[in-house]
C-alpha cells in the first residue's frame, strides 16, 4: 500500500458516492417529469407516491452517511484527546473545532503539539493543518 498524503488521503465507495447517487438522482429526475405527465390523470397518484419515494431514498442516502460519521468524530476526538494527554499531560483544548480534530489526527506525535499550537494560534482550516503536516500519520480506516 502505497503512503498516504494530503492529496490520497481521501477516499470514495464507489458504488456509494457516485453510482448510488447517480442512479438516485436519475430516478429523481424521471420521477418528476412522470408526475407532469400524470398531473391530471387518475395515475396522478401513483406518480405523487414514486416521487415521495425517491425523496425518501434521499433522505436514507444522506443519513446513512452522516450518522456513522458523526459516531466516527466522537472516537476520533477522544483518541486524539486522550493522544495529546498523554504526550503533554494537558486536555486538547475546547477550541479546535472537530474538523481541525480529525485532521490534526494525520500528524506524527512529534509534529502534533507544535501543530496544535500553531492551528489554536492561526485558526487553521483542516486542509491547512493537512498541508502543514510534513511525515503523514496514515488513517486507513474512515472512508
Amino acid at each position: 500500500m502505497t503512503g498516504q498524503n494530503f492529496t490520497n488521503h481521501k477516499r470514495y465507495a464507489s458504488g456509494y458516492h457516485f453510482l448510488l447517487s447517480l442512479l438516485l438522482l436519475a430516478g429523481f429526475a424521471a420521477s418528476i417529469v412522470n408526475v407532469i405527465k400524470q398531473w391530471q390523470t387518475a395515475n396522478f397518484m401513483g406518480a405523487f407516491l414514486i416521487l415521495l419515494l425517491f425523496i425518501c431514498g434521499f433522505q436514507i442516502f444522506w443519513y446513512m452517511r452522516s450518522f456513522p460519521l458523526k459516531a466516527q468524530d466522537r472516537a476520533i476526538r477522544a483518541e486524539e484527546g486522550l493522544r495529546y494527554f498523554i504526550l503533554t499531560r494537558q486536555p486538547l483544548d475546547s477550541k479546535l473545532t472537530i474538523a481541525q480534530i480529525t485532521a490534526l489526527r494525520f500528524a506524527p506525535d512529534d509534529e502534533l503539539i507544535p501543530l496544535t499550537t500553531r492551528t489554536l494560534a492561526e485558526n487553521l482550516s483542516s486542509d491547512e493543518i493537512k498541508k502543514a503536516i510534513k511525515n503523514w500519520r496514515a488513517d486507513h480506516h474512515r472512508v
